[in-house]
């Protein structure tokens, strides 16, 4: 279980001042010591992660953050990073220790109700310091769940770990289907899955293992080829597939192979589904029709691969949108958990499938780009306007979203 990637996992978040016990509190909960612990404040300075198996809820991901009053030039960008963590976050434990609640604790908790984020508080230290009733009272009225914790004697964590069962969002317990629920049971894809510079050595890539069981769990069955199989792989089914999926890169080439009644769609479009707002990402791609010479486009992978030639974000988007519009368009790229607080530089910004993060990250990246008024869109979608495709590929998907009007 510990191999599941992080992107399937539930980001745990502990955040609070310094010195009040997250790391202590960490290490009662997954019964490790992952966290160093020590009297002096600040003794975390980067996120430290955990992932572990926690029964009945399943994979998960704790997160132990810097302290978020940390101070000096060095403690504002532990602040900064802390703060990146939020975005990533789909349950926040707030620690606190000696009833100390004030402009800190208002503004995480500020913070994670806009996201709509659950959030428990720790009320860490419980044996030297009762909770305060007034805060308590706060709590109550805000419908917040409060524990009482001493992470040193373990005490509170049984009742921690039933809380968090408690307070976990729906969609985690009852995640979507990548595929399945599109072409249902006894039904066959046909994916296309090209074998170039970027597959890993003797595997295939995570969106392309993840649908292959996203489809067996669903009953239904599947065809892998490679894009120079497609036509021949079609001639020999006794019926047409349900749909067929490709990698975006092989989008016109894998068109051009499949009859108009057939689906066609491409994992990063998948994804743009599981991971986003397959909405806002469709209309975000119009803004490619819009664009000029002297525009810039911002490209995110959620993921830190070593790029090599032709890669799909530095090389080949920008490529297929210059050729597209005519015009001299820059692009820069933000990798991993990167990503600009100021967005006005941008008409476009254009996500990665997202298959190596969370669906929490993608969300906030969506909502930064909506309080900033730049549209986002995401490769698959970006791709398949580019190449003129933006239609078929968009269309089994038709009975849950509305087309977006050009």
């Amino acid at each position: 279980m510990l191999k599941t990637p992080k992107s399937l996992r539930l980001h745990i978040g502990l955040f609070g001042r310094r010195n009040v016990g997250k790391s202590s509190l960490l290490n009662a909960i997954v019964r490790q010591s992952v966290s160093i612990v020590s009297e002096i404040a600040g003794t975390t300075t980067d996120p430290v992660e955990k992932p572990m198996e926690l029964l009945p809820i399943g994979p998960v991901l704790f997160i132990d953050t810097a302290g978020i009053d940390d101070i000096g030039s060095l403690g504002q960008m532990r602040i900064d990073k802390t703060k990146k963590i939020i975005d990533r976050t789909d349950v926040a434990i707030i620690v606190i220790s000696e009833n100390k609640w004030a402009g800190f604790e208002d503004t995480l908790l500020a913070e994670f109700q806009k996201r709509q984020i659950p959030v428990i508080v720790a009320f860490n230290k419980a044996d030297l310091n009762r909770p305060d009733e007034r805060i308590v009272k706060k709590l109550q009225v805000m419908e917040i769940s409060f524990i009482e914790t001493v992470s040193t004697g373990n005490s509170g964590i049984t009742e921690l770990r039933e809380t968090l069962i408690r307070v976990i969002p729906d969609e985690f317990i009852n995640s979507s289907t990548i595929l399945g629920d599109i072409i249902g049971p006894d039904k066959m894809a046909v994916l296309v899955v090209p074998i170039d510079k970027e597959a890993p050595k003797g595997r295939l890539i995570l969106p392309q293992v993840q649908t292959i069981r996203d489809l067996l769990d669903s009953d239904s069955y599947c065809v892998v080829v490679k894009e120079s199989q497609l036509s021949a792989a079609l001639s020999k089914l006794t019926e047409p597939p349900a749909i067929v999926v490709t990698d975006s890169q092989a989008f016109a080439e894998v068109a051009a192979d499949t009859p108009d009644d057939v689906p066609l769609t491409s994992f990063s479009i998948l994804f743009a589904r599981l991971k986003g707002d397959l909405n806002e990402f469709a209309n975000g791609a119009l803004a490619i029709g819009k664009l000029t010479s002297g525009d810039k486009v911002l490209i995110v992978e959620s993921c830190t691969h070593h790029p090599i030639a032709d890669d799909i974000g530095r090389v080949k988007i920008p490529a297929w949108i210059r050729q597209y519009t005519g015009c001299e368009i820059g692009f820069d790229t933000y990798q991993g958990n990167d990503f600009p607080e100021n967005l006005s530089d941008y008409k476009l910004v254009i996500q990665c499938g997202g298959c190596m993060t969370n669906r929490r990250q993608i969300l906030s990246r969506i909502m930064y780009c909506r309080q900033g008024g730049v549209p986002i869109t995401n490769y698959g979608v970006a791709i398949a306007y580019t190449l003129g495709i933006f239609e078929r590929a968009l269309r089994p998907f038709a009975h849950s979203f509305e087309y977006p009007k050009q």
